[in-house]
């Protein structure tokens, strides 16, 4: 009705403890000049430029023509689960019991369903500053309280055993880690991650762990965390080494003790996940797909090795080689630019100036985060070499 204003809703007080995506709002100046005729080289996003390979595609096709997409057990269907538990004997020589494993509407929902099962109103979770938003915000969706902690290039932009020791209080209840992590690409050392476990469970609290970019790891062979014991969560995916983004589709392995309150909150809060997605994923694991993705590891590892070094012969500083994902934390003071060690002003200049998108450090923490920017190089190793002159012309003015 003309005139009638609509009447305010009370919003809950948990959606204040979780801030909005402020790259967000450099994707719409980047798609506003796209629209206007512009040529953009988005090196922004932390999506593979792969999709699913072939094997994939025709499991999928399999599965719509034999009508196998009706709902699944809230835990996922049983083939799946063991082809998961194969690939953690193949791969890391690990014996994970099927029943462990909890298919989930993509990794998202995974730590969703962690948090929810493990954290209580109030409990204090460590994390390592600077980290993936997102997960600071699955805590604050518990009506927990993320702690992020300074976690510089000494300590690899990771959380180390000496920061839950001299962190740890009362209220706090575990750790939330990712390994390797977006936004830095940098792996938590074997040791020192056996060393953090260690003292986490020696305090009685948990520790959650995302892997869902171990698949791609370029310098040495991953290690899981779930070598240093049995009630280590961690958290996988199919949507960056298996390049299934948009299909939803990861999964949690938890403790024996876990599985049931898992599986009650799995089917209250997603029901399942895709059934479709679900029997497309058993052919990730064929011998034929494997391949495909192992020869794209190697691709994303060409790239790493061509841009670490052309972005310090920009001026760059890169205080850690990423050993995984696709992600190169950058240090911004040390270019030819006006607004050097100012990550927010110098990636609109690279954006209008050079058609270059990056992302700033102000979504990922709040240490430091005006001296960094984030570089994805899930892109064409050709655009990765046109950004590189599009942005050595801009910092030659």
């Amino acid at each position: 009705m003309t005139g009638v204003s609509e009447p305010l809703v009370r919003l809950a007080s948990r959606v204040d403890a979780i801030e909005p995506f402020y790259v967000m709002e450099l994707m719409k100046e980047a798609q506003a000049l796209e629209r206007a005729g512009r040529d953009i080289i988005h090196m922004s996003i932390g999506e593979p430029d792969f999709t699913a390979p072939e094997p994939v595609i025709h499991a999928a096709a399999d599965a719509l023509k034999r009508g196998v997409t009706q709902y699944t057990n809230a835990l996922g269907i049983h083939a799946l689960r063991e082809a998961i538990a194969q690939h953690y004997r193949d791969t890391f020589g690990l014996t994970v019991e099927p029943e462990r494993i909890v298919v989930t509407a993509g990794a998202s929902a995974a730590l969703l369903l962690a948090c929810m099962a493990l954290v209580d109103n109030g409990d204090e979770v460590l994390m390592p500053d600077p980290c993936y938003p997102c997960n600071r915000h699955f805590v604050s969706a518990a009506d927990g309280k993320p702690v992020l902690i300074a976690s510089g290039p000494a300590e690899r932009f990771q959380l180390t055993a000496a920061h839950v020791e001299e962190s740890w209080t009362d209220r706090t209840r575990g750790v939330l880690l990712a390994s390797p992590s977006n936004p830095t690409g940098t792996s938590i050392e074997p040791d020192e991650l056996r060393r953090i476990v260690e003292k986490v469970r020696a305090r009685g609290g948990f520790t959650i762990v995302d892997e869902i970019y171990q698949g791609l790891s370029y310098d040495a062979k991953p290690v899981s965390a779930l070598s240093f014991g049995d009630d280590v969560v961690t958290v996988n995916s199919f949507s960056k080494y298996f390049n299934m983004t948009g299909w939803r589709l990861g999964w949690l392995v938890v403790p024996h003790a876990m599985v049931s309150a898992v599986e009650k909150l799995s089917q209250n809060l997603f029901i399942c996940a895709s059934a479709l997605a679900q029997h497309a994923a058993l052919a990730c694991f064929q011998p034929e797909t494997l391949a495909i993705y192992e020869a794209r590891r190697l691709e994303f590892k060409r790239r790493r090795d061509y841009i670490v070094p052309a972005l310090r012969s920009l001026g760059f500083g890169v205080p850690v080689v990423p050993d995984g994902a696709f992600y190169v934390y950058a240090d911004t003071t040390t270019v030819h630019h006006p607004a050097a060690g100012n990550s927010d002003a110098l990636t609109h200049s690279m954006l209008h100036d050079a058609g270059v998108v990056l992302v700033p450090g102000a979504d990922f923490g709040f240490h430091a985060p005006e001296r960094y920017i984030r570089l994805s190089y899930a892109t064409a190793y050709s655009k990765l070499e046109e950004a590189v002159q599009r942005l050595g012309t801009l910092f030659a003015r």
